[in-house]
């Protein structure tokens, strides 16, 4: 399991790459990239800044990927959070989970981002045509991570 929190761009292939050569055995690699948007409520959106607390979110970072291993039969899982003010298009976050098949790295791959959105300690704020805003998660992601909650594997 990595966890990574930086200000540098990552290469998804390199990464990728990099975490499939670690075990012969892998047959499937899940993964989610997120981009920053240049609209969003309606703004349009020049920058978003994202603050982090050192050591304590990549301390939940790797509690969320530990539930993830303990729910799903997953090899490993990579985790690359940007902070820093990024611009639109710019790559904010990278998941990747590796397994014998999809069906379980496709689930943990889900539910680390849908864990991501919601519990990892984040602060994102937006600089728009109409002034500086701090982003809440959306009730959609709240309704995504519960689904999490009663379910052991769906």
């Amino acid at each position: 399991m990595t966890v990574r929190v930086q200000t540098e761009d990552f290469d998804v292939g390199q990464e990728m790459l990099g975490l499939r050569q670690k075990n012969p055995k892998v047959g499937a690699v899940a993964s989610f990239v997120g981009v920053v948007r240049d609209l969003n409520d309606g703004d349009d959106v020049s920058s978003l800044t994202l603050e982090h607390y050192p050591g304590m979110t990549e301390r939940s970072l790797e509690d969320i990927v530990s539930q993830a291993k303990g729910r799903w039969d997953i090899y490993d899982a990579l985790i690359i959070h940007r902070v820093g003010t990024l611009l639109p298009l710019d790559q904010i976050v990278l998941v990747l989970v590796t397994g014998a098949h999809r069906g379980e790295s496709f689930k943990a791959c889900e539910f680390l981002m849908d864990y991501l959105k919601t519990r990892a300690p984040f602060w994102k704020k937006e600089q728009t045509s109409s002034g500086d805003r701090w982003v809440e998660a959306r009730e959609s992601d709240k309704s995504a991570a519960m689904r999490w909650e009663n379910t052991r594997d769906d």
